[in-house]
């Protein structure tokens, strides 16, 4: 295949990925006071090397009290910019495009992280030095029995929070990314004034969708102003609540349209998290299967007119591929299969015949794998796609 839509260029605003493929944001808890570590580089770096367009850094808090796990990255301060300095640098060195989420946990604050029990924190946390801290959200709802009850944000914290996410946009243009998405899914902050079920406020933040669309709208209008114009911004929505009496898709159709007129380039199309996990499977009413969320991409694009962004168990070169052509999506999010295989870009362009020379592998591995090509073709072992084939390959296997 020569004329792969997965490995085209696409342009957003002012730059270009090489591909579409999108290393989607996922939280290592990892961070130290929200600052990235080696963990961050060597994680965001080696999907790079393996040749994606875009790697995006998982969700960095605005604010120190935004953070899901006390191991979150954050944005939140001036002295954080150095670290994610350090890893767009290198990101850019391998011809992908940094790009970071920035996000506030709302309720879902004060977490455990997940092999300590992805529950509240409690004492046996405090004993480690992981102390629980407030949290706050659209409305004074606790996530669910046993979860800290956050306070409800009052019309000056809207404002404060409001500065904290333009700020944070800001950092993030001074650490080097290029390009911003906003977290507004899986029931963190933003998503908690969407939804019906999580926004009982009374005020003119809260009721029908008009109103419990007003603060998600001016924190994206925020951060589109604190953007420069040639950089893109996502927004990542939950295009279902995918819980009874939760928003449904045609709400974020409504919102999606909002978004786009306040400049949002990019729909990143995730569901569920507003009362649990995300990925929480015995939770979730949909059917759960390869590409299962494909389809929201689809109808968020066909009915806005806005480039959307596919995630949720894209597998291989050839199903991203085929979602690109049908028009189901503009970019595809690569999320646990990359790590899974860092290298799932570059063996995607094999799969799919568009790199029979290892010419989009890093220089340094290409050099070496061509060369050993040779010695298995000259041994009778032919390769595949990412198969080997052959009396030889048979006899050695």
């Amino acid at each position: 295949m020569t004329d792969s839509l997965l490995f085209s260029p696409i342009d957003l605003r002012g730059i270009r990925a090489k591909n579409r493929i999108v290393l989607s944001p996922m939280c290592q808890y990892s961070a130290a006071d929200g600052h990235p570590t080696d963990w961050h580089l060597v994680n965001l770096g080696k999907v790079a090397q393996g040749g994606a367009g875009i790697v995006m850094a998982e969700a960095s808090a605005v604010e120190a009290r935004g953070r899901i796990t006390h191991g979150d990255l954050g944005l939140w301060d001036d002295a954080h910019i150095a670290g994610h300095r350090r890893i767009t640098d290198f990101v850019r060195s391998q011809g992908a495009i940094p790009a970071v989420q920035i996000a506030h946990a709302g309720r879902k604050a004060s977490m455990q992280r997940p092999w300590f029990g992805n529950g509240p924190l409690d004492a046996t946390d405090a004993d480690r030095g992981d102390r629980a801290w407030e949290t706050v959200a659209a409305s004074a709802v606790a996530l669910g029995e046993g979860w800290i009850r956050p306070a409800e944000l009052r019309p000056a914290d809207l404002a404060t929070m409001r500065e904290a996410f333009g700020a944070a946009a800001r950092r993030s243009m001074a650490a080097g990314y290029d390009v911003v998405e906003v977290h507004g899914a899986h029931g963190y902050l933003l998503n908690t004034f969407l939804s019906p079920l999580s926004n009982h406020r009374t005020d003119a933040y809260g009721g029908d969708l008009a109103n419990r669309m007003r603060f998600p709208l001016e924190i994206a209008e925020v951060v589109r102003a604190s953007v420069p114009d040639d950089r893109p911004v996502f927004f990542r929505v939950s295009s279902v609540d995918d819980a009874e009496g939760g928003s449904g898709l045609d709400d974020t159709i409504t919102f999606a349209t909002e978004l786009q007129r306040r400049g949002i380039d990019v729909i990143d199309c995730s569901t569920g998290g507003i009362l649990g996990s995300a990925t929480a499977a015995a939770r979730s009413t949909l059917s759960r299967g390869p590409g299962f969320q494909i389809p929201f991409a689809e109808r968020i694009r066909a009915a806005v007119g806005i480039k959307t962004m596919a995630v949720g168990l894209i597998l291989t070169g050839r199903q991203a591929e085929d979602a690109l052509r049908e028009g189901r999506a503009d970019l595809i999010a690569i999320g646990r299969e990359a790590l899974f295989n860092p290298n799932w870009p570059v063996h995607a362009a094999m799969e799919l015949g568009v790199d029979p020379d290892f010419a989009q592998w890093p220089a340094q591995y290409g050099w070496w794998l061509t060369r050993r090509e040779t010695v298995l073709r000259k041994a009778g072992v032919e390769r595949q796609g990412l198969s080997y084939t052959g009396a030889e390959s048979r006899k050695w296997g």
